[in-house]
C-alpha cells in the first residue's frame, strides 16, 4: 500500500460531514455481494431493505426522507470500510463506485483549456515527443481571444470561420465553441471502480492521464439528484491519433473510478453548491514524483442544464437512470520523463481527486491487463439479489411459524 493512501476517514468524506446526506455501496463479504449503504460520519447504514439497487433508491419520490428514516441501527464503522478500502482488502467490507445499474455518460471539451489540449494532441497525432512544438504553435493562433466565446453562438460561429480560413479548424473546436456539445458512453453498465480500487492503464497506451471531474447522478426522468467524484482515465496517445479511436482511449478494464460516495442534494447543498466547486488533483509517484492541478467547475464553458439536456430527452432515454462525467479544466503539460514530452502515468501512481463537498476519490494506477478482471456484472447482480430475497423470505416464513 501506499502511504500516501493511508487516510483517515476525516480526510476522505466531505469537509462538512455532519451536515452531508451520503450514499453508496459496500461489498458484503457476508453475503457476498453489493449493498446500497447510507454513510453518516462514523457509521455506515445498510438500506438494502429500502431499495436493492441505487438506481432504484434514487427514483424513490421521497429520496431524501426515505433516506434519512432509514438510518437507525449502522451495520459497519466508516473508518473500517474506508481502511479496507484504501488497503484493497478484499475479505472486508469495502466502498465499491456507488452507482450500479446507471449508465456512465461523459461530456469532452467542456473547457477551454482542455479543448486547445485536445486541438494539440490531434495536430501531434498523439506523438508526445511533438506536444511542446504544437502547443507553441496553436497558441500564438489562438492566443486568449476563444476563452471568452460562448459555445454556439454567433461568436463562435465567427470564430469557426477564420480558424478554418488558418487551416486550424478541428473537430473538438467544433463540440467546444460549436452549437452541439461532446456526450459519450464512457463504461458499461456496473464497470466503474471505486474508493482505492486501481485505475488501469493500458500496455498499449505510452501518453496518458487522470481527468479529474464532477459526476453529476440522475434519475431516469434526467432530474439531477446528486453528485461524486470520477477519475475520467485518458489515453493522450490513442485519442490523438483518430477521434474514432475515442472508445480505445476511454473504455478500458479499471478506467473509470466514481466516489468516494453519491451525496444527495438537499437543503443545504444543491446544483448551485456545486457551480463554485474546487476539484483538486494530486498524483503522486513511486519516484518520489508528485503533480497538483485543480479542475474549477466555475469556468466550465457550457451550464450543467445543457449537458444533461444534451444527454437525456425524447432523443434519448435511460430507465435506469445515468451519471455524467462534466468534462475537466485539467490537462497536465509538466514534463515528467523527457523534456517537451508532458506528463504521463507510471504504475504505482496514486491519484487523489478531492473537493470540500464530495470528499476524496483516491486510487493506484496499475496495469489494466493486470488488475483484477471485471466479472461481476448484470447476470451476478440479479443472482445475488434474487437469492437475498429467497433468504429474506424463508425468514418470514420461519418468524410467522
Amino acid at each position: 500500500m501506499s502511504a500516501a493512501l493511508d487516510l483517515g476517514g476525516a480526510s476522505v468524506l466531505p469537509d462538512d460531514a455532519a451536515r452531508a446526506l451520503l450514499i453508496g455501496r459496500v461489498w458484503d463479504v457476508e453475503t457476498g455481494g453489493p449493498r446500497v449503504v447510507a454513510v453518516q460520519e462514523q457509521d455506515v447504514f445498510d438500506l438494502q431493505h429500502l431499495a436493492e439497487t441505487v438506481s432504484e433508491l434514487l427514483e424513490r419520490p421521497d429520496l431524501v426522507a426515505a433516506v434519512r428514516a432509514a438510518m437507525t441501527l449502522p451495520r459497519w464503522k466508516t473508518s473500517e470500510i474506508i481502511h479496507a478500502s484504501l488497503t484493497q482488502d478484499a475479505a472486508r467490507p469495502h466502498f465499491l463506485a456507488p452507482v450500479d445499474l446507471q449508465v456512465i455518460k461523459a461530456c469532452g471539451v467542456t473547457f477551454v483549456d482542455s479543448m486547445i489540449e485536445r486541438v494539440i494532441e490531434e495536430r501531434c497525432g498523439g506523438d508526445a515527443s511533438r506536444a511542446a512544438e504544437m502547443r507553441e504553435l496553436v497558441g500564438r493562433a489562438l492566443g486568449g481571444s476563444i476563452s471568452s466565446i460562448r459555445p454556439g453562438s454567433p461568436a463562435a460561429a465567427e470564430a469557426k470561420k477564420v480558424l478554418i480560413a488558418e487551416g486550424l479548424w478541428s473537430q473538438y473546436l467544433e463540440v467546444g465553441i460549436g452549437p452541439d456539445p461532446e456526450v459519450f458512453t464512457k463504461a458499461p453498465v456496473l464497470s466503474s471502480v471505486g474508493l482505492g480500487a486501481g485505475v488501469g492503464i493500458p500496455a498499449f497506451s505510452s501518453w496518458n492521464n487522470p481527468e479529474p471531474e464532477l459526476v453529476l447522478i440522475a434519475t431516469s426522468a434526467g432530474t439531477v439528484v446528486g453528485a461524486t467524484l470520477g477519475n475520467d482515465v485518458n489515453l493522450r496517445d490513442v485519442e490523438g491519433r483518430s477521434a474514432l479511436l475515442l472508445g480505445k482511449a476511454k473504455d478500458n478494464n479499471a478506467s473509470s473510478a466514481l466516489g468516494p460516495l453519491i451525496r444527495l442534494f438537499d437543503d443545504g447543498f444543491t446544483l448551485e453548491t456545486l457551480r463554485q466547486e474546487e476539484i483538486l488533483l494530486r498524483v503522486e509517484g513511486e519516484d518520489g514524483y508528485s503533480l497538483e492541478g485543480r479542475n474549477s467547475v466555475s469556468r466550465i464553458s457550457r451550464p450543467f442544464e445543457e449537458l444533461v439536456a444534451a444527454t437525456v430527452g425524447k432523443h434519448h432515454q435511460y430507465p435506469d437512470g445515468f451519471a455524467l462525467f462534466t468534462g475537466t479544466l485539467f490537462a497536465p503539460t509538466q514534463d515528467r520523463d523527457h523534456p517537451g514530452q508532458g506528463f504521463t502515468h507510471h504504475m504505482g501512481d496514486t491519484v487523489t481527486i478531492r473537493s470540500r463537498h464530495l470528499g476524496a476519490l483516491v486510487n493506484v494506477v496499475g496495469a489494466a491487463e493486470e488488475l483484477p478482471a471485471w466479472s461481476f456484472g448484470l447476470r451476478q447482480l440479479f443472482g445475488y439479489l434474487q437469492a437475498q430475497r429467497e433468504v429474506r423470505a424463508s425468514s418470514s416464513k420461519e418468524y410467522a411459524s
